[in-house]
């Protein structure tokens, strides 16, 4: 059943799309409440060190490899279909994580949670596409989709920590069983279907390339996060490069290829693309510092903690509503430079954050970086996904979710290596300290929380000052480095899109499109 959708959109397509982004807040809270619940479901299954990282680990890198595979076959199959299709997946696998009995059924669940979560991100971007062809309603419907899956980030530790209160851990994965129901029941309803007709069969040799790609490069990413810059996790990222790099070359020779790579030859799509990934990878890696500081400087609970968060997500709330909004008057380029700025003050303000500041630095300059991405992503995901033909809208889509992927694995990498380092270097336990305690608060200020519990107060005292110190010292410079680096990025956006016109104005007909026809190279 396939609805015609009017130039501009009523009642229906913002009912769909209501439909379509509470799935996305279930998705996104997914991935933050398995954390609180790690420690319980481990103690009740018995998961050793290896199967709790698979636990962890096996959702994202999954979602992350699948993400151009799901997107390019819902061009292919059909949008509505496949999206129902990853729902009813996630829902099955919801419940068999809540109910596993065994380390083993639960990273099997979790598998099946990642592939689908790469069915759902660029399905649910692509159908608002199709939804949505009138520019200035779009861009408000990727604001209002963006809200809800950055404040899964926030609800995710609030809700997860009110079931764990009062219910077991599988508890935690069964938030996402009532959405995918809602879905399944009102998507055949109220979501059109859209399918390439001319999109050919899938190539499995790419499909395959790109798994080998992506899988390799972001594992590679989280350990240097984890370990440092040591030779395995470079050659799994050399490893995922080499990988890309035939992936490129296959899909400029095939007549249907898996990637269409003529998306990037529009200015407006690769540079919103290459801004959506740089915010990433300054402002994302930056929430992990943020959540460790409330909870471990502030000496905040996990609940404590996204409280204080709340106002960022307000902001963020305000922000992706009225960007949109804003775009219709002024150019994207100015308001995204203009964002970006704002974000660089919420990154100079946590360079004055310490112990003695108390949560609220904290909380204010987050608020000003979340304040000041809205228009990024906005904006630049209304670019990446009108800057595509219809027919590659999933394509699109699913770049987009691939570079952010990438982006966050990335920040998490440098911006992480830099804040250990300084940490490393800064911290000095007291030589009262017990030697065993010393040495594994050298290793992280998590560490050091930990050592410290097995202590009298006193000594508990004398080793956490200096181990916080040090911390923020390494909070201090990664703000630092991410805010000269978020001013170079606001300069090279204004200048590379402020031929891009307001949304809605007559000469946005001007390089919006990639031209399919151009031959390949």
């Amino acid at each position: 059943m396939t609805h015609a959708i009017p130039a501009k959109a009523g009642r229906r397509e913002w009912l769909a799309l209501a439909v379509l982004a509470l799935p996305t807040l279930l998705v996104s809270i997914d991935v933050y409440v398995l954390l609180l619940a790690l420690p319980h479901l481990t103690a009740d299954l018995g998961a050793s060190s290896v199967e709790q990282l698979w636990i962890t680990d096996v959702y994202g890198f999954l979602m992350a490899g699948f993400l151009i595979t799901m997107g390019t076959l819902g061009d292919r199959i059909g949008r509505r279909k496949l999206l129902l299709i990853g729902a009813a997946a996630f829902g099955a696998a919801s419940i068999a994580a809540a109910f596993a009995s065994t380390p083993a059924m639960l990273i099997a669940a979790r598998a099946v949670l990642g592939v689908a979560g790469a069915v759902l991100a660029p399905s649910t971007m692509s159908l608002i596409r199709t939804l949505f062809r009138d520019p200035r309603q779009m861009g408000l419907a990727i604001g209002l989709w963006g809200m809800c899956f950055s404040a899964g980030a926030v609800i995710g530790p609030v809700a997860g920590g009110a079931l764990l209160a009062h219910f077991w851990w599988g508890s935690v994965f069964l938030l996402g069983v009532p959405a995918m129901a809602v879905l399944l029941v009102a998507g055949p309803v109220l979501l059109p279907e859209y399918r390439d007709p001319e999109a050919g069969k899938p190539d499995l040799v790419s499909v395959a390339l790109s798994l080998a790609a992506v899988i390799p490069a972001i594992h590679g990413l989280k350990e240097l996060a984890q370990d440092g810059w040591r030779p395995l996790p470079l050659a799994s990222l050399a490893a995922g490069i080499g990988f890309a790099v035939l992936f490129a070359r296959r899909q400029r020779r095939l007549e249907h290829p898996l990637l269409d790579l003529r998306l990037f030859a529009n200015r407006s799509f690769s540079t919103a693309l290459g801004a959506m990934m740089s915010g990433t990878l300054l402002m994302g890696a930056l929430m992990l510092f943020i959540t460790q500081d409330l909870q471990l400087v502030e000496g905040l609970s996990p609940l404590g903690a996204a409280l204080w968060m709340m106002p960022a997500i307000a902001a963020n709330t305000v922000s992706f509503v009225v960007s949109p909004v804003l775009a219709r008057r002024f150019r994207p380029a100015y308001l995204i430079g203009a964002g970006l700025v704002v974000s660089v003050c919420g990154l100079i303000v946590l360079t004055r954050t310490g112990a003695a500041s108390g949560p609220g630095t904290v909380a204010t300059g987050f608020a000003l970086i979340f304040l000041g991405s809205g228009p990024l992503v906005t904006l630049s995901t209304g670019l990446i996904m009108g800057s595509a033909p219809a027919e590659k809208a999933g394509s699109a889509a699913a770049l987009n979710e691939t570079s952010g992927q990438f982006g966050f694995a990335f920040g998490l990498a440098a911006l992480g290596s830099i804040g250990a380092a300084v940490y490393t270097s800064r911290f000095t336990p007291p030589a009262t300290v017990p030697a065993g305690a010393a040495d594994a608060a050298r290793e992280s200020l998590a560490d050091a929380v930990t050592a410290a519990r097995d202590l009298p107060p006193d000594l508990a005292a004398a080793l956490l000052a200096p181990a916080r110190e040090a911390f923020t010292g390494g909070l201090h410079l990664v703000a630092a480095i991410s805010a000269a680096a978020l001013a170079v990025v606001a300069v090279l956006i204004v200048r590379l899109l402020r031929h891009v016109p307001p949304t809605g104005a007559a000469e946005s007909v001007v390089d919006t499109r990639v031209d399919l026809d151009a031959p390949r190279g």
